[in-house]
C-alpha cells in the first residue's frame, strides 16, 4: 500500500473541504459577524494550505489506486474532514472544548444530526449554515463529490467510489463509468436542493431559513437553526413541503435516474427496494396517526399532521 499516494489525494479532498468554507465566510462578513468571518478565514486558509502541500509537494507516478488504497483513503478521509470541519466552532468561540466540536463535525458530515449546542438559537448564522453544509456535503459523500470532479483517476475513481458507496458494484452503476455515475447523482442531488429552497421561498421562509431548512432536510441530517426546529415557523405549507422532500429523499438516487433520464417509470415502481419503503411510510405513519387520536385525543387533521410529519423525519 503506498502512503504516498493516499496523502496524495486525501490532500485534495481537505483542500475541497476549505474552499466550501467560503459559503459560511462570506454569509458571516454579509451580516458582519467578525469572529466568526476570522474563524471561517483562518478554518479555511489552514485547510487550503494543508490541502495544497499534500497535494502538490507529495507527488505519484501511478495516478490510478487498488482497493486497499481507496478503502483506507475513505477511512482517513472522513476522520480529516471532521477535524477540518471542527475548527470553526472552536475558533469563533462557540465550543472552547475542540472535542465537542469534534462531534458537532462527525455528526454533519455523517448526517447523524446529533448536537452538542444547548441553545442554538444564539449562534452565529454564518456557523449554522456551515453545520448544515457539513450535513449537505456528507448526504451524497464528499468522496464522490472528489469522484465526479476527478475524471483523471480513472480506474482509481472506481475503486474509490467502491469503497465509499455500496452502489459501486458493477451491476449497481447508473453508467458504465463511476465518475459519470458521481455527477448523475450528484445532479440529482443538486436539482432536488435547488427545488425546496425556491418552494420554501414561494412558503414564505428568508433566505437563512429557507437554507438552513433545504441543507438540513436533502441529506436527510436534522439540523435546525432553532431550538424548536421546524416547529418555529408554525407553518403547515413549510411541513408539508419538508415532509414531501424528506421521503423524496429517502429514495434510492438511483431510481430518479431510470425516471428522468431513460423514462423507465416501471423501474421506479416494480423496485423492491421503493415499494417496501413506502408501504413501510405508510404502515408506521397509520399506526402512529391512529395512537395519536385514540390515545392523545388529537384530532384526525392534527394526529395526521404530527404523526405523518414525525414518521418520515424518524424513518429517513
Amino acid at each position: 500500500m503506498r502512503i504516498k499516494a493516499i496523502l496524495h489525494y486525501l490532500g485534495l479532498i481537505i483542500a475541497i473541504i476549505g474552499v466550501s468554507m467560503i459559503i459560511p465566510l462570506l454569509w458571516s462578513l454579509f451580516l458582519k459577524e467578525s469572529q466568526a468571518v476570522s474563524a471561517f478565514a483562518i478554518s479555511m486558509a489552514l485547510s487550503i494550505a494543508i490541502g495544497m502541500i499534500l497535494w502538490r509537494l507529495i507527488k505519484v507516478k501511478e495516478k490510478n489506486i487498488s482497493r486497499r488504497e481507496a478503502v483506507t483513503l475513505v477511512a482517513v478521509g472522513w476522520i480529516s474532514i471532521s477535524l477540518v470541519g471542527a475548527l470553526p466552532y472552536t475558533l469563533c468561540g462557540a465550543m472552547p472544548n475542540f472535542l465537542d466540536a469534534f462531534f458537532e463535525s462527525v455528526s454533519g458530515f455523517t448526517t447523524t444530526g446529533a448536537t452538542v449546542f444547548t441553545n442554538i438559537d444564539i449562534q452565529y448564522q454564518g456557523l449554522l449554515i456551515w453545520r448544515s453544509l457539513t450535513q449537505w456535503l456528507g448526504g451524497m459523500g464528499i468522496i464522490m463529490l472528489f469522484v465526479a470532479l476527478l475524471p483523471l483517476l480513472g480506474i482509481g475513481a472506481a475503486r474509490l467510489a467502491e469503497a465509499e458507496w455500496t452502489g459501486g458494484k458493477e451491476d449497481e452503476r447508473l453508467t458504465s463509468r463511476m465518475r459519470d455515475t458521481a455527477k448523475i447523482l450528484w445532479l440529482i442531488y443538486l436539482v432536488m436542493t435547488v427545488l425546496e429552497f425556491i418552494l420554501l421561498k414561494i412558503a414564505g421562509l428568508s433566505n437563512f431559513d429557507s437554507t438552513m431548512v433545504t441543507l438540513s432536510t436533502i441529506p436527510s441530517g436534522g439540523f435546525a437553526a432553532y431550538n424548536l426546529s421546524i416547529a418555529a415557523y408554525n407553518s403547515l405549507l413549510v411541513e408539508g413541503i419538508v415532509l414531501f422532500f424528506m421521503i423524496a429523499t429517502g429514495v434510492n438516487y438511483g431510481l430518479y435516474y431510470f425516471l428522468l433520464w431513460r423514462r423507465k417509470p416501471g423501474k421506479l415502481f416494480k423496485n423492491p427496494e421503493f415499494r417496501f419503503y413506502i408501504l413501510l411510510l405508510l404502515g408506521a405513519a397509520l399506526l402512529i396517526n391512529l395512537d395519536l387520536i385514540i390515545n392523545m385525543g388529537m384530532s384526525i387533521g392534527e394526529a395526521v399532521r404530527y404523526g405523518s410529519f414525525q414518521t418520515a423525519a424518524i424513518m429517513t
